[in-house]
């Protein structure tokens, strides 16, 4: 999952900030990417990146509707404007994966 957010109530989004981590953690998700600097490579002016990697889709979906969740999900949606994309990730095994692509099997 990478998340595009800006801030516009800093308070707001601190008090996110502080309470999502664990919620994420119990529902698989591991944090890649928060924050930090970001060097814009073309048009693209993003204030703050976020990379949440989940088990699956549907670990995305039960955190996200999750009474824990929706508990804090106005703080975000009060502390910042944020746009979210789900991507699928590569497996770890790559030479497995490479293998595959190029027609070997082993």
């Amino acid at each position: 999952m990478i998340i595009d957010s800006k801030v516009k109530d800093k308070e707001k989004y601190r008090q996110y900030i502080e309470q999502v981590s664990p919620i994420v953690t119990r529902y698989g998700g591991r944090y890649h990417v928060r924050g930090g600097n970001i060097r814009a490579l073309g048009s693209w002016k993003p204030e703050r990146i976020i990379v949440i990697e989940f088990p699956t889709e549907n670990h995305v979906h039960e955190w996200l509707t999750s009474p824990e969740y929706q508990a804090i999900a106005s703080l975000r949606e009060e502390g910042a404007e944020t746009q979210a994309i789900l991507v699928e990730g590569y497996a770890h095994d790559c030479k497995a994966d490479k293998n595959k692509e190029i027609g070997i099997q082993e």
